[in-house]
């Protein structure tokens, strides 16, 4: 029998941060190409130019910063950072706004406060909240599914609508987003909340053409199996350890129960759990977003709270806030908390006994 000697320490770690963040992009497969399939292919064009993008300006950056540029670039979190900033925008975003998203989550939120591990904030979550306040119109412009529109782009239409807003028959995207009858479609959130204002209640809004989801009302077309694909994802991602389950299960719980507990008050005025949960990022935003391992609480019970934290942040914001998405708000509000989080939840140490008022004496 061969035997190795070696120094310790004797325990390794079993994946470095390349493995990881390769691992969490082939978990976000699904999830992109059930968005690409019902969204077009703007979805998969904004992924490379958003990838294509980080990489090169971290490489920028790195080589202006005079830091090792190879084995930084190769832990591949700039390109998870691009993906996810690619599945967060509307798939027709000019490509000069992507890239500005970009810039904002490498150069600013990433490589200003040191790099990865150094990062105090959600670099994508970052570079959604820089976009959305700068540009709110071009951020909700989202293509009708494709079981919906009337009119569906080939990949020149979607390369076209990129790069100069039309397509390469002359249509822009408002003309993209009516459907079969010509009515404009908004997205699930955008069509409740404007519903709403209008005085429908919320069952009245369920039968919008959005909502013809087709295998239960309340996810909206296309959304619903995005949603799905990203959860099936997330969960690989806990069966192979790459994440633990206290983020994500406490957050879709909070989520769940925020809004039961105001569906229970008005169900009029206020969606369900079911809807909460299958429409918009709450499904990429407990599984991708919020378990960044860099911006995210480090104690168990840390993010126990933080992920439930998150939620309650998500229900407030989409129900009385001006948004109708809230999960870069709720991340990058619960960001700032983490380290008071870890530090009032530190394990106690292994063989330390709590002092007592007797023992003291």
């Amino acid at each position: 029998m061969k035997l190795t000697l070696s120094s310790s320490p004797h325990q390794r770690v079993r994946r470095d941060t390349g493995q990881i963040m390769r691992l969490v992009i082939y978990a976000m497969v699904p999830g992109i190409l059930t968005q690409a399939y019902f969204f077009g292919w703007g979805v998969l064009i904004q992924s490379l130019l958003a990838v294509v993008s980080a990489v090169v300006i971290e490489g920028v950056i790195l080589w202006l910063r005079k830091r090792p540029i190879e084995r930084t670039l190769t832990d591949y979190s700039a390109v998870l950072t691009g993906l996810l900033i690619a599945v967060s925008i509307p798939p027709t975003l000019p490509w000069w706004m992507t890239v500005t998203g970009v810039f904002f989550a490498i150069g600013v939120a990433k490589q200003v406060y040191g790099g990865l591990g150094f990062n105090i904030f959600n670099p994508a979550m970052i570079a959604y909240v820089v976009l959305l306040i700068s540009f709110p119109a071009a951020m909700s412009l989202w293509l009708v599914p494709v079981t919906h529109a009337s009119i569906t782009p080939s990949f020149f239409d979607a390369v076209s609508l990129i790069f100069t807003g039309f397509t390469t028959s002359g249509y822009d995207v408002a003309q993209l987003r009516t459907v079969a009858d010509g009515v404009t479609m908004a997205t699930p959130l955008d069509t409740l909340r404007t519903n709403l204002t209008q005085g429908l209640t919320y069952s009245e809004t369920l039968t919008k053409p959005i909502f013809d989801g087709g295998w239960f009302d309340a996810a909206g077309a296309g959304w619903g199996y995005v949603s799905l694909a990203y959860l099936l994802g997330g969960l690989a991602l806990i069966r192979l350890k790459v994440i633990s389950w206290h983020i994500p299960g406490s957050l879709l719980a909070a989520v769940s129960l925020f809004s039961f507990l105001l569906y229970l008050v008005d169900s009029d005025h206020f969606a369900s759990p079911v809807f909460h949960l299958m429409n918009g990022a709450v499904m990429i935003g407990a599984f991708f977003i919020a378990t960044d391992p860099v911006s995210a609480s480090t104690t168990p019970r840390g993010r126990l709270i933080f992920g439930a934290a998150i939620g309650f942040w998500v229900i407030i914001i989409r129900t009385f806030g001006g948004y109708p998405d809230a999960m870069a708000f709720a991340v990058i509000i619960m960001n700032m908390t983490v380290p008071l989080i870890d530090y009032y939840t530190k394990p106690r140490t292994y063989g330390r006994v709590k002092r007592t008022k007797t023992s003291r004496e």
